[in-house]
């Protein structure tokens, strides 16, 4: 296999194996993370208009953000759910923005409760929430979404299929879905292979599609293309911060069997060669719903 698991592959890592991932190593993401003074685990992306880190590290956010006042434009109140959520941060970023109810799925008890206090110490506990799930099977309480998005967290979907499918169940006819993930680039698949080999074990990373496969997913659950807007050139690689971690961690050669703690940096560089080289990309795609179905129930 020459990369991360399609669709028709066993998946590498269960829904256990994420959860440990991030109980774990959450509390490492925030204190040595670039992102971890804004709560933020996924990356910064220095996009047009950006001047300093704290824009860049709300990039995604900001898109994300247009998307949900064009729906508060047409129903009034917006209920927004962040699948993959971490420890709430993008959701408290946006109520602190908008008005809008937003509930924040996770696998991690960890990054929960990080993510209960971070909503209560911002005074959001009467609009935002932070729940322990799976987005593969989601909880039947909860509300319909007018628009849900998932940054960084769809790599880790042992179905996507499954994944795309409680999708639709969860959004609103006419609502919207939101990716912002790593996809499958282009070049020689045989060369790429050892990379995006360790970038799966070291991400834990069950899904890496090219961008044709994901579309097509999302049509098969009921949803169409709105855009895909690529953000791979606006990433910060090679870093010197991610130059040393290579250089110490080139010695280990081949990933150990077990899960260790350096699974994240063994991850992270093989991220760092996967974009550097166009193996890996970075987009950040919308959908919209467009087929009525049963929603969630």
């Amino acid at each position: 296999m020459a990369g991360p698991p399609t669709r028709n592959d066993r998946p590498g890592f269960d829904a256990a194996a994420i959860r440990r991932y991030y109980d774990r190593n959450t509390r490492a993401f925030l204190r040595y993370g670039h992102g971890g003074g804004e709560g933020a685990i996924h990356r910064a992306v220095w996009g047009p208009g950006v001047g300093d880190r704290q824009q860049a590290l709300h990039y995604v956010e900001d898109r994300i953000a247009g998307v949900i006042r064009g729906r508060a434009g047409e129903s009034g109140s917006v209920h927004v759910v962040d699948l993959g959520c971490g420890v709430g941060a993008s959701l408290c970023y946006l109520a602190e923005r908008m008005p809008m109810r937003g509930t924040g799925i996770t696998l991690s008890p960890e990054q929960a409760a990080i993510g209960r206090a971070r909503i209560a110490s911002l005074g959001l506990a009467d609009r935002v929430a932070c729940r322990v799930g799976d987005f593969s099977d989601l909880p039947s309480d909860l509300e319909p979404a007018d628009v849900a998005f998932a940054i960084e967290s769809f790599v880790h979907a042992p179905d996507p299929e499954r994944f795309f499918a409680e999708c639709a169940r969860l959004v609103r006819p006419g609502g919207v879905l939101a990716i912002c993930d790593d996809m499958r680039g282009s070049g020689d698949a045989r060369a790429a292979g050892r990379t995006l080999r360790r970038f799966a074990r070291g991400w834990h990373a069950n899904t890496l599609l090219t961008p044709g496969e994901l579309r097509s997913m999302a049509e098969r659950a009921g949803f169409v293309l709105e855009s895909t807007e690529r953000l791979s050139a606006y990433l910060e690689l090679r870093r010197p911060r991610d130059v040393a971690i290579a250089v110490l961690i080139a010695p280990l050669g081949v990933l150990p069997r077990r899960s260790t703690r350096l699974d994240p940096l063994i991850g992270g560089t093989a991220l760092q060669t996967g974009l550097a080289k166009g193996w890996i990309d970075y987009d950040l795609t919308v959908f919209r719903r467009t087929r009525a179905g049963a929603g969630v129930s």
